[in-house]
């Protein structure tokens, strides 16, 4: 029972204390964050291997190293494709507007806006004149030497590709916190059932807000699965009407990769379309023009519908609750916000559904309702007597 001068002075100094706090040291506290999600989801994995007589550090550590090896190759090879594939992209689209062929000199764009006009021409549709302008402007771009400008794409990728691995220090030092939590699971459990014994038939704490993290990666997977998928079958629609030339052999691979990168909240969706529109961009630059668009409606599509509903029904939060969890997240700290937000919410409903019968307030008053005789004022009573 918290007594009516808690409630009215403590908890409100406590909020605003704990708020204070944790803004002191926004960095620190996100990364004991972080590393206690990680703990809490890896959990499950080191009780399996205890269920097979394996000690817990021990245990621990298999997991650890398991997970470690995926993530660095994960980078690894997400950082040597995405460099890559834009110096080819940049190589491409620089030859494509500077490189003349032929007898004539005329680079492959010229060529491709006479033969729009052609096509224009042969379709009835000589009223539009786009040949006159489309050389000018391919004039203007040479001219302002577009090399230039993609050679400073390629660095600015190159610097991306630096800056993922100065982050690493962070990710082994939040591995580490993760591990001590790790480590000290059960007598945290323990401790936890100690104070707050599970009714009978109901769960620990601890292993219910595993379950509802359990859940949320369920839901994650959902999403991945739906995501990479209609981005899969969308691109090998656009190579069998052709507009997406040999498209067909990579859509796979794509939509995979789109799959992937949906993991990451806002910035997932564009990172996912990055290997699609480059591989446009190389076969043909009126291609990703329409693998632009393909995108574009899918990603309308996942923020709208599938995410809020998904993750709603996954979590058990009504689709509202998400889409502001998830802009809440991003306010509060940005990118790394948004991609905690959901599971601290799946954590903030297990902790809520385990107290709420637990904490009660006192009552503010005791008194019984007065009678309605006795609230009529003594000079009513006076002139009635």
């Amino acid at each position: 029972m918290v007594p009516r001068w808690m409630q009215l002075v403590g908890l409100p100094l406590l909020l605003v204390l704990a708020w204070v706090l944790a803004s002191a040291a926004a960095h620190v506290v996100f990364l004991f964050v972080v590393a206690a999600l990680v703990a809490l989801l890896l959990d499950p994995l080191v009780r399996a291997l205890q269920k097979v007589r394996l000690p817990r550090g021990l245990s621990v550590a298999l997991v650890y190293l398991t997970f470690a090896a995926a993530l660095g190759l994960v980078i690894l090879a997400v950082a040597t494709a995405v460099v890559g594939q834009t110096k080819t992209a940049a190589d491409r689209f620089n030859a494509y507007f500077t490189h003349g062929r032929g007898a004539t000199g005329q680079t492959a764009a010229d060529r491709d806006i006479d033969r729009l006009q052609h096509w224009f021409d042969t379709h009835r549709l000589k009223s539009v004149k786009v040949q006159k302008r489309g050389h000018k402007l391919v004039k203007q771009i040479r001219q302002r030497d577009v090399g230039k400008y993609t050679h400073k794409i390629v660095t600015f990728v190159e610097g991306a590709a630096i800056s993922i691995g100065k982050t690493l220090f962070s990710v082994v030092l939040l591995l580490v916190v993760s591990i001590y939590m790790l480590l000290d699971m059960q007598r945290l459990g323990r401790a936890i059932n100690r104070r707050f014994p599970p009714r009978p038939g109901e769960q620990p704490l601890l292993l219910s807000i595993e379950r509802s993290l359990a859940s949320y990666v369920r839901g994650q997977a959902a999403l991945s699965l739906i995501i990479g998928t209609s981005a899969g079958v969308g691109l090998w629609a656009l190579a069998a009407v052709g507009l997406l030339p040999h498209g067909q052999q990579y859509a796979l691979l794509f939509g995979a990769w789109v799959a992937v990168t949906e993991i990451i909240p806002y910035l997932g969706p564009w990172l996912g379309a990055v290997p699609a529109v480059t591989y446009a961009l190389v076969v043909h630059p009126l291609s990703a023009v329409w693998v632009t668009l393909l995108f574009l409606g899918i990603h309308q599509i996942e923020g709208h519908v599938v995410v809020p509903n998904v993750m709603g029904n996954a979590l058990r939060l009504h689709p509202l609750l998400v889409i502001f969890g998830l802009g809440a997240g991003a306010e509060l700290y940005g990118l790394p916000g948004a991609l905690i937000a959901l599971p601290l919410l799946a954590v903030g409903r297990a902790i809520w559904e385990f107290f709420a019968d637990r904490i009660t307030l006192e009552k503010w008053s005791d008194e019984e309702p007065l009678p309605v005789t006795e609230l009529v004022e003594p000079r009513t009573l006076e002139k009635k007597t």
